[in-house]
C-alpha cells in the first residue's frame, strides 16, 4: 500500500492558539511512518469543512481539522459551533474518511491555551492520532468482514462433505451387512 495521505487545515483566527494545534498535530503526524501531510490555512472555524471536503476531493485518506472558536457576548458563538461541527459531520459520512475534530469551542482564552500544548494537553495532536486510528480502523472493518464471509461460505461445503461420508459409510457397512 502507498503512503496514507492527510490534511490538515487550521483556521488563521486566535492564530496563537491555532498554531499550537497545528504544530501538534503535524508533529504526531510526522512521528507515522508512511504519511504525507498536507496543510491549508483557512480564515476562520466556518470554512474548515469547505477546505476539508478540498483535501478529501484531492484523494487524501484523512483530515484533520484545527480551530478555536471562543465564547463571546453574542449567539454568534453558538452559530460559529454548530456550523463547524455539522460540516465536518455530514463530510466524514458523505465521504466515509474520517476526520480529526480538533476545533476548541472555550469559554475563554485561558481554556484554549490550555488544550494546545497547555495542562490539558495538545487537541491538535489527538485529533491527529483520532485520524490516524480511524484510517486503519475503516480499512480494516472492510478486510475482517470480506474474510468472515469467506470463511462462512467455505465453512457449510466442509459440513456437507461430512454427511456425504457418514453416509458412504453406512450404505458400506450395509452391503457388508447383506454378504
Amino acid at each position: 500500500m502507498g503512503k496514507i495521505k492527510v490534511g490538515v487545515v487550521t483556521a488563521r483566527w486566535n492564530q496563537e492558539i491555532t498554531s499550537r494545534l497545528e504544530e501538534g498535530a503535524i508533529s504526531y503526524l510526522e512521528s507515522c511512518e508512511d504519511v504525507e501531510i498536507f496543510a491549508a490555512l483557512v480564515p476562520g472555524a466556518v470554512e474548515i469543512p469547505l477546505a476539508c471536503q478540498a483535501f478529501l476531493d484531492a484523494g487524501c485518506d484523512g483530515v484533520v481539522a484545527l480551530g478555536v472558536v471562543i465564547r463571546g457576548d453574542t449567539s454568534h458563538y453558538d452559530y460559529v459551533c454548530n456550523s463547524v461541527t455539522d460540516g465536518v459531520t455530514r463530510l466524514m459520512l458523505d465521504y466515509k474518511k474520517p476526520i480529526g475534530f480538533g476545533v476548541l469551542t472555550t469559554e475563554n482564552e485561558e481554556q484554549a491555551f490550555a488544550r494546545a500544548g497547555g495542562e490539558h494537553g495538545n487537541k491538535g495532536e489527538e485529533a491527529a492520532q483520532v485520524v490516524m486510528e480511524m484510517i486503519g480502523l475503516t480499512q480494516e472493518i472492510p478486510a475482517a468482514m470480506k474474510t468472515a464471509v469467506m470463511l462462512a461460505k467455505k465453512a457449510p461445503a466442509k459440513a456437507a462433505k461430512k454427511p456425504a461420508k457418514a453416509a458412504a459409510k453406512t450404505q458400506k457397512k450395509k452391503k457388508k451387512v447383506r454378504k
